[in-house]
């Protein structure tokens, strides 16, 4: 249903933005969002987009650096990542939710793209 892709190795404050295609059979209607993950921790909510707007973790570890946009045309939704730290280096996972919300647990969406790797050098 989605396919995550444009991760990468970039050095210490530089930029990337991954993307997030979906399917034919998803609707535009429904919520899509990026999490992150890095080993033994939780996975990580970074923002999530949909019909009725944009909710993003205020964290300062990501305030201000982070951007989710969406174009449905495409069915693609991204995630702009600026002023990257070596602390941002995980696997990045784009979901949907179905019902359209702005949920920050990872536990709600229905459906999970494959995860992309972004790694950042110091």
């Amino acid at each position: 249903q989605l396919q995550a892709s444009g991760g990468g190795l970039v050095q210490a404050g530089g930029s990337l933005t991954l993307s997030c295609v979906a399917s034919a059979r998803t609707s535009s209607t429904w919520s899509v969002a990026w999490f992150r993950e890095v080993p033994n921790k939780e996975r990580e909510f970074i923002a999530v987009i949909g019909q009725t707007g944009i909710r993003t973790n205020d964290a300062d570890s990501l305030k201000g650096r982070f951007a989710i946009s969406r174009d449905n045309a495409k069915s693609t939704t991204y995630l702009k990542m600026i002023r990257l730290e070596p602390e941002d280096t995980a696997v990045y996972y784009c979901a949907a939710d179905e019902e359209g919300r702005l949920p920050t647990s990872s536990y709600v969406y229905d459906y999970w793209g494959q995860g992309t790797l972004v790694t950042v050098s110091s």
